[in-house]
């Protein structure tokens, strides 16, 4: 019975390193990050950050909080095996995608002002 209990232990945490290693590689695209740039967020290593993508290791607590951190995502979400996250994702570029028009339009509304005040100095 004992043996039962331990392959099924087993199971479960294959399980969850698995959802997390998905959930991580999805965020980490979501924001079109390398996993380099993920290392250096995180002071991990590159390889870590790859080893953690392909369920070959499992993080600590503490890697968990700082992975979560810089991805700005509560840190059960790397944990849930909920697809909402493709719903998180496309709301993280529309975000994304309204901040760059955002400042577009301000570097334009700049530039306009500058023009105009130049074009009224040598009026």
């Amino acid at each position: 019975m004992s043996y039962k209990i331990i392959i099924e232990v087993n199971n479960l945490m294959t399980n969850i390193r698995e959802i997390f290693a998905k959930n991580l590689k999805q965020f980490r695209q979501a924001r079109g990050w390398s996993q380099a740039y993920l290392a250096e967020k995180t002071e991990a290593s590159t390889n870590y950050i790859g080893m953690l993508e392909n369920s070959i290791k499992f993080p600590s607590s503490e890697m968990v909080q700082k992975l979560a951190v810089a991805l700005d995502i509560d840190p059960t979400d790397l944990f849930s095996k909920e697809n909402d996250h493709i719903s998180f994702i496309k709301n993280y570029q529309k975000t994304v995608l309204e901040d760059v028009q955002s400042i577009i339009n301000n570097l334009f509304n700049e530039k306009i002002q500058l023009l105009e005040k130049e074009q009224s100095d040598h009026d």
